[in-house]
Formats: structure tokens, C-alpha cells, sequence
């Protein structure tokens, strides 16, 4: 009777132990994966909601057209059924961006959205799609949850992944008769994606004048 009690006694105190252990192999596990994988893990947490961004139009087209027009980057082409994705990282020394386009002749779709990513340069690139969905699909491929953005007329629905926000969706803008700009004060590091989306037109290429810059 006595062997078994302590045997029962015996048995309790090894699960127990047995628990602790285990606990303690799990909590160093995830530590561990935390640690070697930190933008992975990083990019399936729920990012915080971004505010509105600040929106104006000027009517000094000429002006703008003009001295864009002699900036190395200040003009390009938008061609017909592609969608221009200016990728904008945040630096360290700004906190806002700015931004300001106009077309020539016709209107274009325009969007802004936020990468919540780690910066290793703080160069301007730009990508060329034949929808504003490819770049996203090409990066991250094993993260799914993607749908189709929606209707430039009334605004694109983008359910994009949860290390991108939406800032503004894409409409169609009147940039061929007014200048649009705007301004977005930085949530944290990432990049910024500002897509210039002409994939609703069959027919005509897109002039587009464009400056971007970031200030204190």
C-alpha cells in the first residue's frame, strides 16, 4: 500500500516536472524563432490602422509641367493597361512625404499604400506592371491573402497582405487639369508605394509629371 502511494506520488511529480519542461522547450522554441526569423514573424502581426493622408490641387500646371519636365526623373510615360508603382522607402531624416503629379490630356488612376518593411536603402525605385496586383504576388509568394483591387472608378478595394496598409485608395484623378498633390506623415519605417494605375485604358499612354520629396 505504501510502494503505491509513493508511486502515485512519485508519478505526479514527474508530470509536473514533465509540464515545466515542456513549457520551458516551448517558450525557448518560439524565443528561438523569433530571433532567426523576425520580419516573418514581424509581417503576420495586424499592423496599426494609417490616418488619411493630406490632399490639395493647385492650378499652376504649366509651371509644374515645365519644370519637371527638366528633372532627370521628373517624367514618364504610363502606357496603356500598366500600372506604375513609385516605391518611396521613409528616411531617416524626414518625417512626411510629399507628392505631386499632373498628366497631360487625360486623367489617372492614383493610389497611395505602406509597406511596413525594414529599410536597407533609401533609394526611389519604380516598378511596371500590367496590373497593381503583380509586384505583390511576386514578393512573399507563401503569404496568401490577396484579392483582386477593385474598380478604379469608385476606388479600388485592396485586401492587400497585413504587412501592407491602404492609405488612399486608387481613383481616377482629374491630374490633367488640375495639379494633385498630398502629403502623409510617416507611421514608422516602410515604403511607401504610390501606384499611378492606367490599366483601365485600352487606347492611350499617360504623360505623367511627377516630383516626390519628404521634409522634417
Amino acid at each position: 500500500m505504501g510502494r503505491s502511494q509513493a508511486w502515485a506520488h512519485l508519478s505526479a511529480d514527474t508530470t509536473e516536472h514533465l509540464k515545466e519542461e515542456t513549457g520551458t522547450l516551448g517558450d525557448q522554441k518560439v524565443a528561438e524563432l523569433e530571433e532567426k526569423l523576425p520580419d516573418q514573424i514581424r509581417s503576420l502581426k495586424k499592423p496599426p490602422p494609417l490616418a488619411a493622408p493630406t490632399m490639395w490641387t493647385t492650378e499652376k500646371m504649366k509651371e509644374f509641367k515645365a519644370k519637371m519636365g527638366k528633372e532627370k526623373n521628373g517624367r514618364m510615360v504610363v502606357k496603356r493597361g500598366e500600372v506604375v508603382t513609385v516605391r518611396v522607402p521613409t528616411h531617416p531624416e524626414g518625417k512626411c512625404i510629399c507628392w505631386e503629379f499632373a498628366t497631360d490630356d487625360y486623367d489617372i488612376g492614383f493610389g497611395v499604400y505602406f509597406d511596413w518593411t525594414t529599410v536597407t536603402s533609401t533609394a526611389i525605385t519604380v516598378q511596371v506592371s500590367d496590373s497593381s496586383d503583380e509586384e505583390d504576388e511576386e514578393e512573399d509568394e507563401e503569404i496568401e491573402g490577396l484579392s483582386p483591387v477593385g474598380d478604379v472608378e469608385r476606388g479600388s478595394k485592396s485586401y492587400l497582405r497585413n504587412r501592407y496598409g491602404e492609405i488612399t485608395p486608387v481613383y481616377r484623378r482629374n491630374s490633367h487639369r488640375e495639379v494633385q498633390a498630398g502629403s502623409h506623415q510617416y507611421p514608422g519605417e516602410g515604403i511607401y508605394l504610390l501606384k499611378f494605375d492606367n490599366s483601365y485604358s485600352l487606347l492611350r499612354n499617360k504623360t505623367l509629371f511627377f516630383h516626390v520629396y519628404y521634409t522634417s
